[in-house]
C-alpha cells in the first residue's frame, strides 16, 4: 500500500498527546482503498480462511447476542446477508491471515511511530468487522488497547469514563482473568457520561485500555478495523488486575481499577506471571456465548428453539 494511511497532522498537537489516555478522533485515508468496496470485500471473504470469520447475530438486549457459524455461503451472498439482516462478521487478526490487511497494519504501525517517538505497540493484532444496519455491540470493555478505523458506513460510539462508576473493579477482574466474556453490567443512565462520536469514513477513534463502550450502527451497512495492541505499561496494568482477582478470591483484597501505576505493580506483575504458570488461563474452555446457529443460503437456522431470537 504505497498511499499514506493518516491525514497530514493526524497526531499533531494535543491530540497526539492525549492519544491512549483519553478518548481521542484522528483523520485517515483507508476508507478510499479499493479493498474496502463490495468487490475488495467479496474478494477478501473469498480467499480468507472460512473458519477463521466469526459471525454474530443479535437481537435489541444484550442477552440476544449469538455466536454462529458460517455455512457454505459464497462470499457475494454473505455480503448480502449482511447488508440484509442483522448480522456481524469479525475477521480477527487479519494482519496475520491476509497479506493486504497485513500491509495495511505495518503501514498504520509505521506512521504513527514516526508521528509518536513513543510509540511502541506490543501483539498488534488488525481485525476487519463488516456489520449490518443497525446492528449493535453492547456495553462492554477490552482488555487490550483499541483505535477503531471506519471506513463504511454511519456509526455511533459511546464511551465512558474508566471509574467504579461504570464499570466494578471486580467485573473488570473477570473479564482479564477470561471467566467472564467483555460485556459488563449497564444501565441507561451511565449514558449522561459518555463521550459521543459519530463515526464517519475516515475517521479513527481511540480510548483509554479498559474503558466500557458500546457501538450503534446506522442506516447502512458498516465496515471498521478494529486495532488492538498492548504496551509494556498496559500489559502490566492487566497482569496486575490478574493479581487482584487472584488476592481478592484468596484474601478478600479490595482491589481498584488500577488507573496508573504504583509502588504495588511490580510485585503484583510478578505474581500473576506465577500464577500464569502454575494454572494457565484455559482459552479453550466453553464460552459463554456458545456457537448456536448457522449461517447459510436460506438465513439463520438456530440450533434449538431456546437460542432463536
Amino acid at each position: 500500500m504505497a498511499a499514506q494511511v493518516f491525514c497530514e497532522g493526524a497526531f499533531a498537537g494535543e491530540n497526539g498527546a492525549r492519544f491512549g489516555r483519553v478518548t481521542t478522533v484522528h483523520q485517515h485515508n483507508a476508507h478510499k482503498l479499493q479493498l474496502f468496496s463490495d468487490a475488495g470485500l467479496e474478494a477478501l471473504l473469498t480467499r480468507y480462511p472460512r473458519e477463521d470469520i466469526g459471525v454474530y447475530a443479535m437481537g435489541d438486549t444484550p442477552d440476544t447476542w449469538r455466536r454462529g457459524r458460517l455455512g457454505d455461503l459464497p462470499a457475494g451472498e454473505l455480503l448480502s446477508m449482511v447488508k440484509e439482516g442483522r448480522v456481524w462478521l469479525n475477521l480477527r487478526a487479519a494482519n496475520s491471515k491476509d497479506d493486504e490487511i497485513g500491509q495495511l497494519s505495518q503501514s498504520i504501525l509505521s506512521e504513527m511511530k514516526t508521528a509518536m517517538r513513543g510509540f511502541r505497540p506490543i501483539k498488534p493484532d488488525l481485525g476487519l468487522i463488516i456489520s449490518s444496519p443497525n446492528a449493535r455491540v453492547f456495553y462492554h470493555l477490552d482488555v487490550a488497547q483499541v483505535m477503531l478505523f471506519h471506513v463504511r458506513g454511519h456509526k455511533r460510539i459511546y464511551v465512558y469514563p474508566r471509574t467504579e462508576k461504570y464499570v466494578r473493579a471486580v467485573d473488570l477482574e473477570g473479564v482479564v482473568t477470561h471467566e467472564t466474556e467483555e460485556e459488563i453490567p449497564y444501565a441507561a443512565d451511565l449514558d449522561a457520561g459518555a463521550s459521543v462520536v459519530d463515526l464517519e469514513p475516515g475517521q479513527m477513534v481511540s480510548w483509554e485500555q479498559n474503558a466500557p463502550h458500546r457501538v450503534e450502527n446506522g442506516d447502512d451497512m458498516n465496515v471498521s478495523l478494529s486495532f488492538e495492541y498492548m504496551t509494556p505499561v498496559g500489559i502490566a496494568r492487566a497482569n496486575t488486575i490478574f493479581a487482584n482477582a487472584w488476592l481478592r478470591k484468596r484474601f478478600g483484597y479490595q482491589a481498584t481499577l488500577e488507573p496508573r501505576p504504583s509502588l504495588s505493580w511490580p510485585a503484583k506483575v510478578a505474581l500473576a506471571r506465577v500464577l500464569k504458570k502454575i494454572a494457565p488461563i484455559d482459552t479453550d474452555a466453553p464460552s459463554v456465548f456458545p456457537h448456536c446457529f448457522t449461517l447459510n443460503k436460506s438465513g439463520i437456522t438456530f440450533d434449538t428453539a431456546e437460542y432463536a431470537i
